[in-house]
């Protein structure tokens, strides 16, 4: 099955969700991952009836809840799954994006891995009964922060509901990212799609172009016959909207020519 191209809303925090809509439409986009902060945020059931039926009425679907629920974590600060659930489910995302965690791995004690795997078990089970999909946020400072971190933790969460995002790690060789996206294919529900580098510690900023030798390989390996994922660009060079209507002609050339 294809993929589908489609935007991360938080990649534009400073537009209103119609007018999200519109620059997605306008680049020719299909999907979006609405984010819980800003555009859905978490237990507003009346925000996320309205951005689901502004998502219809633009002709785009919506593709995942981008949540900032951390796994082991939230409960405890105030934020229930529970909410963020019965929100994804008024939105009508059919996944939750969720974050493992909030300490980088190598700084992660056992009881702290132990609880976010059995909140990822947890929610996992939850969100099954409403048919929503959960997914981890690959992502740094995180459990998923890189590839024998994301796999144990993919591996001691074994529950049929919980799946993986992915994005190529900041800062790794080609190689090593295509190794760490192999892992956890089996797992992967979409990709976040960006071209970023990192020299030293700073992260830079490119239009999506410049990355086509990495991206095309990364879209091969995880091209499906029998799934359907989106791809979903996230935080263009400059937070620039044109810019955004460039990466997604590019994005969307690199999906119908392969």
């Amino acid at each position: 099955m294809p993929f589908i191209p489609g935007l991360v809303s938080v990649s534009f925090r400073q537009l209103a969700p119609v007018e999200v809509l519109e620059l997605a439409a306008k680049a020719g986009l299909q999907a979006i991952e609405w984010g819980g902060d800003i555009h859905s945020p978490h237990g507003d059931i009346a925000r996320a009836r309205e951005v689901a039926l502004q998502t219809t009425e633009a002709g785009l679907r919506t593709a995942c809840y981008g949540s900032y629920y951390r796994l082991g974590v939230s409960e405890k600060e105030g934020l229930s799954f529970d909410r963020v659930l019965e929100t994804a489910v008024a939105l009508g995302a059919p996944s939750i994006r969720v974050w493992a965690g909030n300490t980088a791995s190598e700084e992660t004690f056992e009881d702290q891995r132990k609880a976010v795997t059995a909140d990822a078990l947890r929610c996992a089970e939850a969100a099954a009964a409403a048919n929503v999909k959960v997914a981890l946020e690959y992502h740094a400072n995180t459990l998923t922060d890189c590839d024998a971190s994301a796999t144990r933790l993919l591996a001691e969460a074994a529950h049929p509901n919980l799946y993986t995002l992915w994005q190529p790690i900041n800062g790794e060789t080609r190689e090593n990212n295509e190794t760490a996206l192999r892992h956890v294919l089996p797992r992967l529900l979409n990709l976040h799609v960006f071209q970023w580098t990192k020299p030293a510690d700073k992260i830079i900023r490119h239009p999506l172009a410049e990355g086509r030798e990495n991206w095309v390989s990364y879209l091969n390996l995880a091209r499906s016959e029998d799934k359907e994922r989106y791809c979903l660009l996230e935080f263009v060079l400059g937070d620039d909207p044109q810019q955004l209507l460039t990466d997604a002609a590019t994005l969307r050339e690199w999906l119908t020519a392969n």
